[in-house]
This record gives C-alpha cells, sequence and structure tokens, in this order.
C-alpha cells in the first residue's frame, strides 16, 4: 500500500513511500495440508500492494521473488532503512508493470524471514522460534500460500503471475495447481526442476551453514552472532552461479584489492577484487537473512520438479488457458536456455498460448533483475494483449446475455 509522505519523494516514477502489510491465514481448523502431509497453521503472510485495483479487478499481478527476495519489490520504505524495493526499476508508474495500470501484488514466501511465518517465528505450542522444527516445504506449498492472499484479497483471476528464478518456478507451479487463477504466466531464468549442478551449490551452501559452530541445530536465535560465517560462506558460493564468466572477467578480472603486488600470504582471502567482493556480498546478506530460511528455501528449490510430481511438464500444464512467456538469458548457467525450451516444446505440444525468448546478455542468471529495459518490452504488449482479451471476453458475454450495456470503450485508464 502507497504512502504519502511529503518530506520524502524518492523519484518521480516511483510508487513513493510504502509500507508492509499483514494477514494471518489457514486458522485452525481450516490449517494449511503441506505436501508432506503435515497440517499448518496459522499463517501470517507480509505483502505489500502498488496501484489501484480495478472495480472489475481484472487488472491484478503477483510478483513471485526469488531465494533471498521478500515482499518488498518496489517503493522505499520509510524510517532509518530507506531501501527500493528489488525490483524497483521494473514497476511503477510508467514501467513495465505500470501501476497508473495495474495493480501488483508481491508477498514475502512460507518459511521467509521478513515476516511471512517461518523458521524465526515463534513456535505457539513452545514460545520459541520454530528453528529446525519448522515443517519442511515445497514450492507447492508456496504458492498455495500466495493463492490464499490473492482470494483474501477479493480478487478471482489475476491478469498475470510473474517471477523469475525461484519465483519462476512458483509461477509454473501456480498456473499447474491453479490454472484458473491467471489469464498469463510470465517466467523468466527458471526450469521445470533444478539441474543436479544447482542442487550442488546449494548442498554446499547447507553443509556451510550446518557446520558453523554457531548453528546450535537451528536454535542460535538468542546469540547475537548466530551461525553469520556459515550462512555467509553459502551466500558467496551461491552469488557465483548468478554471475557469469564474462560478467566475472569484465568487472573483476585477476585485479588486486589493495595493492599491484602479490603479498605471498596464505591468509589473504580478499587480494583479489573477486574475493573481496564475495566477502562484501556474505557480509551484507547475513544483515539481513535467517540461515533456517535459507536451508527450508534451498530444499524446496531441490525438490521442484514439474514433470515428476504431475507426470510430464505438458500434464502439468495441460489445463492452463493462460498466455505463457518464458524468457531465459544467454550467459545463465544455472537455468539454461536449454532448461527453458523443454518447457517451451511441452507447452506447443498441449498446444498452448506460448512465446519464447532468448536474451542476449553477459549478466549471468542476475539479468533479469538487471536488464529492465528487454524485459519491459516482452512484457508491455503480452499483458496488453491478455487485458484486451479479457475485455472483448467481457463485452461478448454482454451481448450474449442481451444488456449490451458493455464496450471496449468503457474503461478508463
Amino acid at each position: 500500500m502507497a504512502n504519502d509522505d511529503s518530506e520524502f519523494q524518492p523519484d518521480g516514477d516511483s510508487v513513493g513511500l510504502v509500507e508492509t502489510q499483514f494477514v494471518t491465514l489457514f486458522e485452525a481448523p481450516n490449517q494449511l495440508c503441506l505436501e508432506s502431509g503435515v497440517r499448518f497453521g496459522p499463517i501470517q503472510v507480509a505483502y505489500e500492494t502498488y496501484g489501484t485495483l480495478s472495480p472489475e479487478k481484472d487488472n491484478a499481478i503477483f510478483v513471485c521473488h526469488a531465494l533471498t527476495g521478500d515482499a518488498h519489490v518496489a517503493g522505499w520504505h520509510a524510517g532509518e532503512e530507506r531501501k527500493p524495493g528489488w525490483w524497483n526499476d521494473f514497476i511503477g508508474p510508467g514501467k513495465g508493470l505500470d501501476t497508473n495500470r495495474y495493480f501488483v501484488i508481491c508477498a514475502n514466501v512460507l518459511s521467509g524471514c521478513k515476516g511471512t511465518t517461518g523458521p524465526s517465528s515463534i513456535d505457539p505450542e513452545t514460545g520459541k522460534p520454530f528453528g529446525l522444527g519448522f515443517p519442511f516445504i515445497t514450492v507447492g506449498d508456496i504458492v498455495k500460500v500466495h493463492s490464499a492472499l490473492v482470494t483474501h484479497l477479493g480478487i478471482e483471476k489475476l491478469l498475470a503471475v510473474i517471477g523469475g528464478s525461484l519465483g519462476g518456478m512458483q509461477v509454473l507451479k501456480w498456473a499447474a495447481i491453479f490454472p484458473d487463477q491467471m489469464a498469463s504466466v510470465i517466467c523468466l531464468a527458471a526450469a521445470a526442476k533444478l539441474s543436479a549442478q544447482g542442487i550442488a551449490f546449494n548442498v554446499v551452501g547447507r553443509r556451510a551453514i550446518f557446520t558453523d559452530p554457531r548453528f546450535n541445530g537451528g536454535e542460535y536465535y538468542d546469540d547475537p552472532e548466530g551461525p553469520r560465517y556459515g550462512l555467509a560462506l553459502a551466500r558467496m558460493v551461491a552469488h557465483i552461479t548468478y554471475l557469469s564468466d564474462v560478467s566475472i572477467e569484465d568487472k573483476f578480472g585477476r585485479r588486486l584489492q589493495h595493492s599491484d603486488q602479490f603479498k605471498y600470504d596464505l591468509d589473504q582471502e580478499t587480494e583479489f577484487q573477486i574475493g573481496s567482493y564475495l566477502h562484501y556480498q556474505g557480509k551484507r546478506f547475513v544483515e539481513r537473512f535467517d540461515a533456517n530460511s535459507y536451508l527450508c528455501l534451498t530444499h524446496a528449490m531441490d525438490y521442484f520438479d514439474l514433470a515428476e510430481e504431475h507426470g510430464s511438464i505438458q500434464q502439468a500444464l495441460e489445463r492452463s488457458e493462460a498466455n505463457f512467456l518464458l524468457a531465459s538469458y544467454t550467459s545463465d548457467w544455472l537455468f539454461t536456455t536449454a532448461q527453458s525450451l523443454q518447457i517451451v516444446s511441452a507447452l506447443v505440444d498441449g498446444q498452448r498460448n506460448i512465446s519464447f525468448v532468448e536474451l542476449e546478455s553477459s549478466k549471468g542468471h542476475d539479468a533479469f533483475l538487471l536488464e529492465i529495459e528487454p524485459l519491459e518490452q516482452l512484457v508491455r504488449p503480452l499483458l496488453e494483449r491478455t487485458r484486451k482479451e479479457i475485455d472483448d471476453r467481457r463485452v461478448a458475454e454482454a451481448r450474449i446475455r442481451g444488456d449490451g450495456a458493455m464496450n471496449g470503450g468503457d474503461r478508463v485508464e
């Protein structure tokens, strides 16, 4: 929800100051049935919204965030932490997701650590943080919570669901299990399953956390330090997968950080610029993320396999009448173009409405977060076409009813 504050106007094309909202869902006796078979609830959900929901409630777009994202996708928070949303360049007035036209929603995922119930939340049965006692969750479980939030907001059908990486996995799963809840599906830099190589990097990251002496079996919330070194190392390893060989060479190469000469010191882990950069990324990550949440969400990524869960990718998506848009990036070696083409092939075989683009980029997996202009050029026409189809359908239905009251020119943007 946007918040007016005359003392702080970040930029002219921003949604401005925003506040995170909270709602409690799945209260007893209507707890969420997780894919593991465990019944879980209540669940607090942290979310933000931008723009105005149309009277017809047909202009809502749900943004699914990636592994370490959160609900703060656009605008600015007030107070000491005046930081922009993680996709602020893409969401706002006149931007790719134009908040003058669309009502944009983003929620922190189940098992997250930014307001939605997760391992750091208090277990009502013990009065202590869940820690490793938090139930095992899957991408499907995350999507069920998102879907329930949309219903809570009174929205029957989303104009679009969009996400990249783990967010893209959520988008695909949403189309599979709630095919009538969206009119278009936008999947960026994602796949129908994580590769063995991707799982391997997650395994190493989790091992770094587990072997930190301060991890303490996941019960570290009374420790101001916690498993900060293990979590930082996990982030450093993962961050390498988000980059490309070209981007690392261009930005760092083999340049030294503080000297023109080698130090010949085995303890100098930040001697090279790339080493210093990775250490910085690890340090910053520890300040904003929870180690137990990292364990939960990387396991959810590892378990995700759309074909295994539904018989095949084609069977998973065959009930969806949505317009699909998939985009991959040439230098993304974590989620490759070949993986995207597997989904495209399945959608073509299933005679679904599908558009696919491989975008040229040297930014690696992070390109969908960094290179906004080509993304806008893809998303804008899809949203416009989808909304026109909705308007045309409404007009046709009105004519069948015989009231003839609506026409395509009635909408005011």
